[in-house]
């Protein structure tokens, strides 16, 4: 059966009004080639509106952690200019302290680009997971090295107990344990112990980390996943606990948290079967 010019000029216009961005239903019921034609153009405009839909949610996430990152990036660099401006003329008992402010500033900035850019991997979709059978102690061991210094500091102990195998990515999983482990040792006081465990049951693996701090409030529990706010420490980020549950998600796991009813709050790392 021929298709009449006049139902072809008004499906092209009405192309036309979707290309400009009007939202047209162009669908309809009947039999025919021109109606399999028209119901398959909306389908496409319908996949071509999410996607932009889409980009724009993107830009809107990309342009308010551009944001966030600034303003996390500002306040050290405005105290290290001043700290660096003060040093030409400071006495030379305050030089060291000085000094040694910018050295921490530094530090702390190190650690923040590198989060920042591990989390941007993370929504850029760029990492990818090997899988392997990995025993519990040899990712509490490697968590632990780049926070020997740290507990030191602060006169703490990790206590590890447990050794079961966790089928999980060696790297990432270390850094998402070393992350918690982190979170648990600004919260637990000097002197205080962080115990790390770990078991298996039907559903999963898991890995625990317990502080000897003052527990935490259910208030306190939904804020400590969302970035740049959820830190408990006033010096704190606020990016380590999501950076750690990104990787444990990345991986089919989750992290759950246990406020410890007024002491000693526990993360339990969970990697699903």
């Amino acid at each position: 059966m021929p298709i009449r010019k006049k139902k072809l000029k008004e499906l092209s216009a009405g192309i036309r009004r979707i290309i400009d961005g009007q939202e047209v239903d162009l669908r309809d019921h009947r039999e025919g080639v021109l109606s399999i034609l028209k119901n398959d153009i909306y389908t496409l405009s319908e996949l071509k509106n999410e996607q932009v839909e889409a980009l724009r949610h993107d830009r809107l996430v990309l342009s308010d952690t551009l944001a966030d990152i600034s303003h996390q990036l500002k306040t050290p660099l405005t105290s290290m200019m001043i700290m660096a401006d003060l040093l030409e003329s400071a006495p030379e008992d305050r030089r060291a302290e000085f000094i040694e402010n910018i050295k921490t500033g530094l530090t702390r900035m190190e650690w923040l680009v590198s989060a920042l850019l591990k989390m941007a991997k993370f929504d850029a979709g760029a990492v990818s997971f090997t899988r392997e059978l990995v025993p519990a102690s040899v990712l509490a061991e490697a968590a632990l090295i780049p926070l020997k210094i740290l507990l030191e500091l602060k006169n703490q102990t990790a206590e590890v107990a447990g050794d079961a195998e966790i089928v999980c990515d060696k790297r990432w999983t270390a850094e998402a344990l070393a992350n918690v482990i982190k979170n648990a040792s600004e919260y637990s006081p000097d002197g205080g112990v962080i115990r790390i465990e770990s078991g298996t049951n039907p559903i999963c693996s898991w890995v625990s980390v317990a502080d000897s701090g003052p527990g935490l409030k259910p208030r306190e529990i939904s804020r400590l996943f969302k970035r740049f706010t959820g830190s408990r420490n006033a010096a704190g980020y606020g990016i380590g606990l999501p950076l750690a549950l990104a990787i444990l998600r990345g991986q089919n796991g989750d992290i759950e948290v246990d406020g410890g009813d007024g002491y000693g709050a526990v993360f339990t790392m969970k990697f699903y079967r």
